[in-house]
């Protein structure tokens, strides 16, 4: 599945707030899109940690 391609860190905390997570620190108060490859490994880590499919953490974070 395809990542999203003009999300914002704002934008990725939010939809991670569903399953618990919390912003604990912010550094500026910038909404610039996050770069493929962060993004990309974030969700893996995030994937991995509840031990799914990082397709499936898309399907169910953004519902594409």
């Amino acid at each position: 599945m395809k990542l999203p391609r003009n999300l914002t860190g704002a934008q990725l905390i939010k939809a991670l707030e569903q399953l618990g997570y919390q912003a604990t620190r912010q550094a500026g108060s910038h909404a610039d899109p996050l770069r493929i490859g962060t993004l990309a490994s974030i969700l893996a880590d995030v994937a991995a940690h509840h031990g799914m499919a990082r397709d499936d953490l898309i399907q169910k974070l953004f519902g594409k």
